[in-house]
């Protein structure tokens, strides 16, 4: 089965850096991304920090919407989320939402291995929460 693609769907696409454009609220992606700043900061490349306090549990998220997983410069990631990244995966809407809201369940189905682990113990609470977290460090890629 063949899908066309609109002009405006493919204009979103080109211009997301090929990033599906979210299906979340960036808004209230910002809200909810008050849970993460405890272990999280998005940092951009000019250093600028964009969301966040500084958090050093977990690594810079900046990027991570569309980007590959596992590549944060200076992070050491659990064995699991490294062959995770070394697969060539990359933090799409549907794998970031369901990794957040159960990161060990998530990589052990992903890797097919049951003794898989992630460093990440916290869960997001819903898969809206999870979609707008998504579409909110989406939009920060574009500052």
């Amino acid at each position: 089965m063949t899908q066309k693609i609109g002009l405006a769907a493919a204009l979103a696409f080109a211009v997301s850096g090929g990033a599906a454009w979210a299906s979340g609220d960036a808004a209230a992606g910002e809200r909810a991304f008050n849970q993460c700043v405890a272990c999280h900061v998005v940092k951009n490349a000019a250093g600028d920090t964009l969301a966040g306090r500084n958090g050093r549990t977990g690594p810079n998220l900046y990027g991570v919407a569309g980007g590959p997983a596992g590549v944060a410069e200076g992070f050491r990631y659990s064995a699991s989320l490294a062959a995770y990244g070394e697969a060539g995966n990359i933090w799409d809407e549907e794998s970031f939402v369901a990794y957040v809201q159960d990161p060990t369940a998530y990589l052990r189905e992903a890797l097919g291995d049951n003794g898989a682990r992630s460093a990440m113990s916290f869960r997001v609470r819903g898969d809206e929460d999870a979609r707008n977290l998504y579409a909110y460090l989406q939009s920060l890629a574009t500052e």
